[in-house]
This record gives C-alpha cells, structure tokens and sequence, in this order.
C-alpha cells in the first residue's frame, strides 16, 4: 500500500489518472494599520521619556522637576516629527525593501536635525535652567554655537530615530506578508473549490460516448427494457451528479448509489466482464463522505481493469467501521500489469487525496496499491460522523 503525501506528486504504476492544480498568487497590497503605527510611535517615545527620566533620577541630576516637564514637552514634540517621518515611509510601503530602507536612513537625517534643534531650543534657549547655562559653560568653546550643539545632538538622535524608522519597516513588511499568506489560502480555497466543482462535469467522455453506442447496438438488437433502462439510468446519473455539491458531503448510501448507477450503465457495456459487490452495513449508510468522491476511483476501476481484460473482473465497494473511523475501500481483481498511464487532465486518484487531505487534514488517509491476489485496492479512511439524512431511492 502507498500512503499520500501531498509533498510529491503521486502515481499510480497502473496509471490512475491524476490531476494538477496550480494558481498565480498576486503579493498583496496592504498596510500597516495608522492604530499600531500612531502605538508604536507615542511607545517609542514613552520608553524614552520613562528610561531617561529614571536616568536623571539615579544621576540626581538638578532641577528634575522642571527638566521632566520640559522633557516631556519636547517628547511630544518628537512624536509629531516622527509621525510625519511616518507619512513619508507611508507612501513608499509597495517599494522593494532596499529602498524602503534608503529612504529611511536619508530621512531621518532631517528629523533628527529638527529633533535635536527642538531639544536645544526646549532646554538652552527658552528659559534656560541655571543647571543648563552651567553645563554650557564647562562645554569646549566648539560646542558653544548653537549650530553645533544641535549637530552634535543630531548625531545621537539620528541612531534613535533611525531604529524607530526600521522598525515601521519591519512591522509593515510583517502585515505585507500575513495579508499574502491570506490571499494564498484564498486562492488554495477558491481553486478547491471550484476543482471540486468541475467534478460534475469530469465524467470521461468516452464513458459517454461508450454509452451512446451500447444503446445503438440493444436499439438496433430490438432490445428495446435494456435500452429503456440504460437511459433512465444515464438519465438519473446524470441530474444527480450536476445537481449535487461536491463540496458538502453526502451520506454513503446516496453516493453508493450514485456508484450503482454508474455501474449499473457499465454493465451494459460489459455484461460478461463486470460483476460488482457491494458490501455497506446497514449502521454506516447515513455516515457522511464527500460527494462524489468515490466516482474518479470507480471509473479507474472500470477503466483500467474492466476495459482492458478477457475474463470477469469483480469491482468490490466495501465500508467499515475502524475503531471509529469510516474506512471506504474500491477494489478490483483485474490483470496488473497495464500500459503506462496516458498524461491526461482528469480527475484521478491525486485529487481524491488531495480531497480528502483538503477536508479532514492528519485525520485522514488515502492508501492506494497492487492487492497481493492480484487487482487494485483503493482505501480511503476518514473520521466516522454518522446520521445525515439519506436521500430517497
């Protein structure tokens, strides 16, 4: 038996058709929220009021009142210039990160600039404290200019600025990737979604076309109850195949009997070489399985077994109870060696998996190989939820 992976593509050495399933996923074109940038401005901001003020107090620094009202003037001050720096990284957010990044660098020159003159003005221009004119004093005659203090303070600012700058990046990088993991998922489940649809419209052609026939040769036989019976099978089979979703599931019994049906056509095409089985206690018939999830393994069974065989071949549906689990298992006793598979587009034994895998994750199993007798087993295992409503004959 051959467990499914979804990390590597799977086949089947008898060729049970498989599909692929692939999708552009555009990188998506989003934001960082103004809630979390303003947040992330006015805490950048708090953390340096907080640690420079405890700073000051352990240095029992002089006139710690007045500087922390001035401090948290000039504070406040810093949060305007960083918001505006905010609104220009803002408007290069769908840049490559090595831009975004450039301009970060080069703009925080001018804020740290305009940060450091409001720091200067704020402590040594309007109402100096007697405490600032003294530091002043003790400073080198170079550093006496106003246009050098705010230079050299810039200086410091810059680096401060600057790691707020590339934080916004990396936030809005973080929302940038989220929003594309979303709109993949999207895609994965509207591509799921509509792949599950088509199944209604997957029936082999040639399963059609084969039909037509068989009911030319019973009509030209004068076997006129067969060929009435054919038709109102295909008639039958077909309303209920595109009248149901493939995406809710069914109870077991009503897509048994969809299988029924499709044999049942089969049979005519095939009187001498196709004897079916079904094997479904009574207590697992409304258990709930995808719908139409046995119909790609049924025709692979008639496909490439029946079809191509000189002798009967049984195609056996059988469903049990495995410690609480529904297993479903489709098998035949047909020849094992068969010609490599035609790489077609149809829906195969990768998209059952795939299915099952999609709807029930880890809680699942798709197991599928060579039965040691000779012939194919397919088994489908699958948690076991019974009760829904079966449909009437």
């Amino acid at each position: 038996m051959v467990n499914f992976a979804l990390q590597s593509p799977v086949r089947s050495s008898r060729g049970r058709g498989e599909s692929e399933m692939s999708a552009d996923t555009p990188t998506a074109d989003a934001h960082l929220s103004p809630r979390i940038a303003i947040a992330s401005i006015v805490d950048f901001w708090i953390f340096y009021f907080v640690i420079n003020t405890i700073h000051m107090a352990v240095a029992e620094a002089p006139d710690q009142l007045h500087m922390l009202s001035r401090r948290l003037a000039v504070s406040i001050i810093g949060m305007l210039i960083t918001g505006a720096l905010c609104l220009l990284l803002r408007r290069f957010d769908r840049r490559l990160m090595r831009v975004q990044v450039s301009i970060a660098f080069l703009a925080s020159i001018p804020a740290s600039l305009a940060y450091a003159a409001t720091n200067y003005a704020a402590f040594y221009v309007v109402a100096p404290l007697e405490s600032e004119l003294e530091e002043m004093q003790k400073a080198p005659m170079e550093h006496l200019t106003p246009l050098n203090a705010i230079v050299d303070q810039a200086f410091s600012w810059y680096f401060f600025i600057v790691a707020w700058a590339v934080l916004y990046i990396a936030l809005s990088y973080a929302v940038r990737v989220r929003a594309a993991e979303r709109s993949a998922a999207e895609y994965r489940a509207v591509a799921q979604t509509a792949q599950l649809r088509a199944l209604r419209y997957q029936v082999n052609p040639h399963f059609l076309f084969n039909t037509l026939n068989s009911l030319s040769t019973l009509v030209m036989r004068s076997r006129g109850d067969e060929a009435e019976r054919m038709i109102m099978n295909l008639s039958t089979f077909f309303r209920t195949s595109l009248t149901t979703d493939p995406t809710e599931d069914v109870a077991l019994a009503d897509e048994i009997r969809m299988q029924r049906l499709y044999l049942d056509i089969e049979q005519v095409r095939f009187p001498d070489r196709l004897k079916t089985v079904i094997d479904v206690p009574p207590e697992l018939e409304s258990a709930a399985i995808p719908g139409m999830l046995l119909q790609p393994i049924v025709e692979n069974a008639i496909k490439y077994a029946v079809a191509r065989s000189n002798r009967p071949v049984t195609v056996t549906i059988r469903a049990r109870d495995l410690h609480g689990d529904l297993q479903v298992a489709v098998e035949d006793d047909g020849a094992d060696e068969l010609p490599a598979p035609e790489q077609g587009h149809g829906v195969g034994l990768r998209n059952v998996c795939e299915r099952l895998a999609a709807r029930f994750g880890d809680h699942a199993t798709c197991q599928y190989g060579a039965r040691a007798d000779g012939g194919f087993r397919v088994t489908l295992t699958m948690p076991l939820k019974t009760g829904l409503a079966v449909s009437g004959a």
